[in-house]
C-alpha cells in the first residue's frame, strides 16, 4: 500500500482518488476551499460534481497542503490547468527532492506557452515528474466504467510505477516516452471540442462533426510534429481517442460550453453555465501563439481563437472554414 495524495477536489481529482483507493492505497485529498473539504468530509460525496459517487468513510481531505504532501509516495496534481503554476509555487516547499508528482490537468499556459509538466518543473525543479492523460470522462472513471489512459515520463521506470499504482480492471493504462505529445493532444484537444459544441449549437449535424474531429487532429498532429512530438501519440489514446470522446459527450464541458456560443451566448455567459473550468478557453489563445511560433496553419483553432475573443458569430466562422481556398488531402508527388 502506498501513500498517495491528491491535489484538488475536482471531479477528476475525486474520479481518481476513488480508483487509487479502489487499489487498496492510503488516499488524501486536498482543497483550498473549506467548505468543500467540510462537504466531502460530512457528506462524503460531491454532491455538486459528481452526484451520486459515494465516497469511502475513511478517504481524507484536508486544507493543509503541507500535510498532504508530506511523506507520500506519490502526488496527483489534479487542479484546473491555469491554476497549475501557483498550486506547484506553493507545495515546492513541502517536498523532498526526488518527489513523483503526477500532473493530469490539460492545457497549456497562456503567458508562456510552457506545458503543465514544463510549468512544475519550473516551480519544483527537484521533483520526478509524469503525465497521466486520455480519453477519460470523470463521471464514468468514478463509476467504474471502463477507461484507458496513458502515462508519460521521461523515465521508464517512473512511468511503469505510475502505471502499476492507477491500473485494475476498470482503469487500464499504457506508458509513453512520449510527454511533449500526451500533453499537446489533451490540450489542444479541448480547443477542437469547442468548435464541436458550437457546431451542435448551431445545429449542425454528423458530418460537420466528423470533419471537425478528422481536421482537428490533423491540426493538432502537425503543430505536435513540428514541436517534437510522436505521429504515434496523435494516432492513441491522447490524441484521436480523447478527441472523439471530447466532442462527442456531453459530459465534456468544453463542448457543452461551445453549444452554448453556438446558441449565441458570450464565452462567459457560457462559462458561467457550465460552473466548471472550461480549459479549451485558456488553451486556445496559447494555440494560436504556438501557430504563429512554429509556422503551422490551424484554420480551425484561430477560429475559435476568435470566436471567444473577437466577437466573431460562430455561424461566420463555419463560413470562413468552408470557404477557404480549395487544398488536398495529401500532398501529390
Amino acid at each position: 500500500m502506498a501513500k498517495v495524495g491528491i491535489i484538488g477536489a475536482g471531479s477528476w481529482g475525486i474520479a481518481l482518488a476513488l480508483t487509487l483507493y479502489d487499489n487498496k492505497h492510503e488516499v488524501t485529498v486536498w482543497s483550498i476551499l473549506p467548505e468543500e473539504v467540510n462537504l466531502l468530509n460530512t457528506e462524503h460525496e460531491h454532491k455538486e460534481k459528481l452526484p451520486g459517487v459515494k465516497l469511502p468513510e475513511d478517504m481524507r481531505f484536508t486544507t493543509d497542503l503541507r500535510e498532504l504532501c508530506e511523506g507520500k509516495d506519490m502526488l496527483v496534481l489534479a487542479v484546473p490547468s491555469p491554476f497549475t503554476r501557483s498550486t506547484a509555487h506553493l507545495m515546492a516547499d513541502h517536498l523532498p527532492a526526488g518527489q513523483l508528482i503526477v500532473s493530469v490537468a490539460k492545457g497549456i499556459e497562456e503567458d508562456t506557452l510552457d506545458t503543465l509538466t514544463d510549468v512544475i518543473h519550473e516551480e519544483i525543479p527537484d521533483a520526478t515528474i509524469a503525465v497521466l492523460s486520455g480519453p477519460s470522462h470523470a463521471e464514468e472513471v468514478s463509476r467504474k466504467i471502463p477507461t484507458t489512459c496513458v502515462v508519460g515520463a521521461k523515465n521508464k521506470k517512473t512511468a511503469e510505477y505510475v502505471q502499476d499504482m492507477f491500473m485494475n480492471r476498470y482503469f487500464r493504462v499504457y506508458t509513453s516516452p512520449d510527454v511533449l505529445g500526451i500533453e499537446l493532444g489533451g490540450a489542444l484537444k479541448n480547443v477542437v471540442a469547442l468548435a464541436a459544441g458550437m457546431a451542435d449549437g448551431l445545429g449542425y449535424g454528423d458530418n460537420t462533426k466528423a470533419a471537425l474531429i478528422t481536421r482537428g487532429i490533423s491540426e493538432i498532429t502537425r503543430l505536435g510534429l513540428k514541436m517534437g512530438g510522436r505521429a504515434e501519440t496523435f494516432a492513441g489514446l491522447t490524441g484521436i481517442g480523447d478527441l472523439i470522446v471530447t466532442c462527442a459527450s456531453m459530459h465534456s464541458r468544453n463542448r457543452r460550453a461551445g453549444i452554448l456560443i453556438g446558441q449565441g451566448k458570450t464565452m462567459k455567459e457560457a462559462m458561467d453555465e457550465v460552473k466548471m473550468v472550461v480549459e479549451g478557453v485558456y488553451s486556445a489563445k496559447a494555440a494560436v501563439a504556438l501557430g504563429k511560433k512554429y509556422d503551422v496553419n490551424l484554420p480551425i483553432i484561430e477560429q475559435v481563437d476568435q470566436v471567444l475573443f473577437h466577437d466573431k458569430p460562430a455561424s461566420e466562422a463555419v463560413h470562413d472554414l468552408m470557404s477557404r481556398d480549395k487544398k488536398a488531402e495529401i500532398d501529390w508527388e
